[in-house]
């Protein structure tokens, strides 16, 4: 029983110390990359964003496809066109604007499966 509660507090003593050391301990998922490389705001406040974008993409997505009610201001387009990678041109990747997010919350990304990750070069900006 002795060595058991040694073994335990020897234990904590060592998550104590790494968690002093700045490093992320092995096996975790790294921090999402959230850069935006286009674009001076979103259309919602950041915090707000982070909780409910998904709401608001489905929201989109049935006015657009059950009503025929097609507006930019939530439309995964827009999204893409300010949060894809000035380099790549998209959002998946390992640094990409969605993908890392959703890999650090352990999210499926099934959007990308209809639409495209990458925004058309030359394309016109929507209007928002």
């Amino acid at each position: 029983m002795t060595r058991l509660l040694a073994a335990f507090f020897a234990g904590l003593l060592a998550l104590g110390v790494a968690a002093d050391s700045g490093r992320q301990p092995a096996g975790r998922v790294p921090l999402p990359v959230v850069k935006i490389e286009k674009g001076e705001s979103c259309v919602a406040p950041v915090e707000e964003m982070r909780r409910n974008h998904m709401q608001m993409l489905f929201h989109q997505r049935d006015r657009t496809m059950r009503e025929g009610i097609r507006s930019t201001r939530f439309s995964l387009k827009g999204c893409v066109e300010c949060h894809a990678a000035a380099k790549t041109g998209s959002v998946l990747g390992e640094t990409g604007f969605c993908a890392s997010c959703h890999a650090y919350a352990s999210v499926k990304i099934d959007c990308f499966e209809c639409h495209t990750p990458m925004r058309r070069m030359g394309e016109p900006r929507a209007a928002r």
